[in-house]
């Protein structure tokens, strides 16, 4: 089940008490970042003698970071066990599904805080 299919059973059955929703998640994102860290490592560090050698599995690892509304950011990571299987779209896809669920519990969380008060 994904958050759009939940989003919608709740619908249906008339839960309308305050909640967070997938649209209040998405509100939330004002960037989003998408790192290949075999990229990476290739770029240009300040210093060079403060990296590993380059081990061919880090081309299989994506990183997204999200920027939130308040400055606050959260990460997913998707890494690849077959380098034949590698997409970085895929890789991009998962990482980002990765880092949205980081968001629920801290929007949980603010919304008890308010319903608390």
């Amino acid at each position: 089940m994904n958050d759009k299919t939940i989003e919608q059973e709740i619908q249906a059955k008339g839960l309308n008490a305050p909640r967070v929703t997938p649209a209040d998640v998405e509100a939330e994102i004002t960037h989003c970042y998408y790192i290949n860290v075999g990229e990476a490592h290739r770029a240009n560090w300040p210093d060079p003698n403060a990296k590993d050698e380059e081990h061919p599995s880090i081309n299989l690892l994506t990183i997204c970071v999200l920027v939130l509304r308040n400055g606050f950011t959260v990460t997913g990571e998707s890494a690849c066990a077959s380098p034949e299987n590698f997409d970085a779209e895929i890789g991009r896809l998962i990482a980002r599904d990765k880092a949205v669920e980081k968001i629920w519990p801290l929007l949980g969380f603010r919304l008890r805080d308010q319903l608390s008060a």
